[in-house]
């Protein structure tokens, strides 16, 4: 039955997201925000699937740990559902993300014009004043910016540094940070065929201190959203496996 289900979810993905590509094409000549809008009637969309066809429900907590105008939200990444949830959480938020995925066709103008802030994860401190330039936009527009501190999707138990990213912009326009953890690959893994039936969670923790400097920011921030992570397992019955770590060269940006 999951196999048939993911097969349906699939066959019905995929032609919707093009369909929405390309009918949204005109919005290109609109207002950012419009974009932004019509983006998340996508996620809601590819949620309801997730829900109907695949019996997949989500659980959101700690809503009141989201603060009023612009915030950076540092998220666990597990999975592709990792990156649509947000667009129906958060108020218009612009994504991190590296700058190769704005090669995609179709999607791409639709990414640019909506605002996402695209990172050249091979240039070093010339990407990190980038992203401090356009998150600062998206700060004093009001707006959170999402950012996968890991810079791609881990499997459950997997551990790969997290990228510097969040601190350089955090630090350099004084805005709130607020991690966020999940178990999303129980049921939703990394690039997976497979999409099982059950509850996501999603787990919005308490707003990081205010005046950290990096290190201890980027610390603080691997502890408390690894450590969430590993509880949301236990309480749904799937132990986290033991953690494996996989070396990656440091860069500034989320998310594959």
């Amino acid at each position: 039955m999951t196999y048939l289900r993911s097969v349906v979810f699939n066959l019905l993905f995929f032609p919707f997201t093009f369909l929405i590509c390309l009918v949204g094409q005109p919005l290109r000549l609109a207002p950012p925000h419009w974009m932004r809008l019509y983006v998340r009637y996508w996620a809601m969309g590819a949620m309801a699937i997730v829900r109907v066809v695949c019996g997949i429900r989500i659980r959101i907590e700690g809503r009141e740990h989201l603060p009023d105008g612009g915030f950076i939200l540092a998220a666990k990444h597990q999975s592709a559902f990792d990156t649509m949830i947000w667009l129906m959480v958060l108020r218009q938020p612009s994504y991190v993300l590296k700058a190769e995925l704005l090669n995609v066709p179709l999607w791409a103008p639709l990414a640019r014009h909506s605002g996402v802030i695209a990172v050249d994860r091979s240039a070093g401190s010339t990407a990190l004043r980038a992203l401090v330039k356009q998150g600062r936009e998206v700060l004093q527009d009001g707006r959170a910016v999402v950012i996968f501190p890991e810079g791609t999707r881990t499997q459950p138990g997997e551990r790969v540094p997290y990228h510097p990213g969040v601190a350089a912009l955090a630090v350099a326009t004084g805005a709130t940070v607020v991690p966020a953890a999940t178990d999303s690959g129980r049921l939703w893994g990394r690039r997976a065929f497979w999409k099982v039936p059950g509850t996501i969670t999603v787990s919005i923790l308490p707003p990081l201190p205010t005046g950290l400097r990096r290190e201890a920011m980027m610390t603080m921030l691997e502890q408390v959203i690894e450590t969430r992570t590993a509880e949301l397992f236990e309480q749904s019955g799937d132990a986290v496996p033991n953690s494996t770590h996989r070396q990656e060269k440091r860069a500034v940006g989320p998310a594959a």
